[in-house]
């Protein structure tokens, strides 16, 4: 019998693996935290995106978000961590550098940019230093970078070549998303002065909804085809899919006050509170005036439900949460089924998903309103800003609305400049846009591969083996599901 325990299973004195400054509870939760982020990306939006779209992008869609999962991994720890929440470099900017050795990692998390101070030179408040180590941050953080960039995916799914998605991903999030991260939650210029973005309604929902948009400018739209008719090939896998972003929220939302306290059960009750309204307002718009409820469009009010609140989950209270759920089942809708149909610019760039509406304008309308409705002493459980409080509270809390407003136009401008100059660059290296061959035929000509082995016993259809199939079902009216609209 061994007598020697090992330090990871000794209690009671500070060891190296239990050190005294480290809280089970907080690490226990980080860490199932980013793992429930992680499952919204893969297996969820792995799931949604391939079943989602229509059968010959199936594979092609699943595959552009799980790249972009697994290459955003090896960037984030090589060196861009430290670019989101690392030192400064400049105030919207962190410096580069990996976040892979043993010293960095086992130390308790701190980002070190994140002291509050007064204009006297006096600490308003202290560095954020939670109660793990630094590897459980990295970790967490890694998660919704990735999801970020999966997001973004939506807006140009059936078109975008494979090659170019491939340099877009380190690309985008080395000089777009770090810049957004740092900003707002890193220590950079905006944290500082205050503006309000609880778990990622401007980093990574407005990002992701500006950078789509403007990536499938420069992509170009699907084939003409493809526009006219994309019905998704299994709505009840498609529901699956969404299950898994919905729950997954409680980590995304529940998560960022970096640790298991009384913000984090707010955050969490508060999400899933708006969720359910703006899914019950959305559909509810759909059968009065689209005369039946759509599936697809449940999804979608799910979805902007979950985006509005993010930017201010836990500083809001219960019944700000369900105006929120109304106003983000209704704006967004009102953005994809009328103001979309009525803007030529909305109706001439592909938005495949309708990111743009789902993320940007959802994640736009959560900022400002969290800049009403932000509760004083939510604020000061959680902010860096003493005082904070939204515009309906009196005081300051008309100049935070007007915090919100610009921090949101920092974040729509750099993203599309960058975005921009990112998929310009590539095109000079690759074409952004598959070819017309493969653009007729899908899965096959880019992957190889098929979603679904139908014929026989597995081998790819044959017109004079099966008889003759087409991707389309026959309808008697056009679907008005979400990815139809564009």
């Amino acid at each position: 019998m061994a007598t020697v325990v090992p330090l990871a299973y000794q209690n009671g004195s500070s060891t190296s693996a239990v050190p005294d400054w480290l809280n089970k509870g907080d690490n226990a939760w980080q860490m199932i935290s980013a793992t429930l982020v992680g499952l919204q990306s893969v297996p969820g939006l792995v799931i949604l995106y391939g079943s989602i779209v229509k059968k010959k992008w199936a594979v092609n869609s699943a595959f552009m978000a799980l790249y972009a999962f697994a290459a955003v991994v090896i960037c984030w720890v090589a060196w861009a961590y430290k670019m989101s929440f690392g030192h400064e470099l400049l105030p919207f900017w962190g410096r580069a550098g990996p976040a892979l050795g043993q010293k960095f990692l086992i130390e308790q998390a701190v980002l070190p940019e994140s002291t509050q101070y007064y204009k006297s030179g006096a600490v308003e408040t202290a560095m954020v230093a939670p109660f793990y180590p630094m590897a459980s941050m990295v970790w967490f953080q890694c998660v919704f970078a990735a999801i970020t960039l999966i997001l973004l995916a939506g807006s140009v799914l059936g078109r975008m070549n494979i090659k170019a998605w491939m340099l877009f991903v380190p690309l985008w999030l080395t000089f777009s998303y770090t810049v957004g991260a740092f900003s707002l939650w890193g220590g950079g210029f905006l944290f500082h002065w205050g503006v309000i973005d609880y778990s990622g309604g401007y980093v990574i929902h407005l990002s992701s909804g500006i950078a789509g948009f403007t990536a499938a400018y420069w992509v170009g739209p699907r084939s003409t085809h493809d526009r006219e008719r994309f019905p998704p090939n299994n709505v009840l896998l498609m529901l699956a899919g969404a299950g898994l972003l919905w729950m997954g929220w409680a980590g995304f939302n529940g998560g960022d006050p970096y640790s298991a306290n009384i913000d984090s059960s707010m955050a969490v009750l508060n999400t899933n509170i708006c969720a359910a309204t703006s899914l019950l307002v959305w559909t509810c718009l759909d059968v009065i005036f689209l005369k039946k409820p759509s599936v697809i469009g449940a999804v979608q009010g799910m979805i902007t439900g979950l985006v509005c609140i993010t930017p201010g989950a836990g500083v809001v209270q219960g019944w700000a949460a369900i105006i929120m759920g109304i106003l983000s089942g209704s704006v967004p809708w009102f953005t994809m089924m009328v103001v979309h149909k009525r803007w030529t610019l909305l109706q001439k760039v592909d938005d495949t998903l309708g990111v743009f509406h789902t993320h940007a304008v959802a994640g736009l309308l959560g900022g400002v309103l969290t800049g009403l409705f932000a509760e004083p002493e939510l604020c000061a459980i959680f902010l860096p800003v003493t005082n904070s409080r939204g515009g309906i509270y009196g005081g300051s809390g008309g100049v935070q609305v007007l915090k919100q407003i610009v921090g949101a136009g920092f974040i729509i401008g750099w993203n599309l400049v960058v975005t921009s100059i990112v998929c310009l660059i590539i095109r000079l290296v690759i074409p952004l846009r598959m070819s017309e061959e493969e653009l007729k035929v899908g899965d096959d000509a880019v992957h190889g591969e098929e979603a679904y082995a139908l014929w026989g016993d597995g081998e790819k259809y044959d017109l004079t083996k099966h008889g003759f199939y087409s991707d389309d079902t026959v309808h008697h009216k056009i679907s008005i599901g979400a990815t139809q609209v564009v």
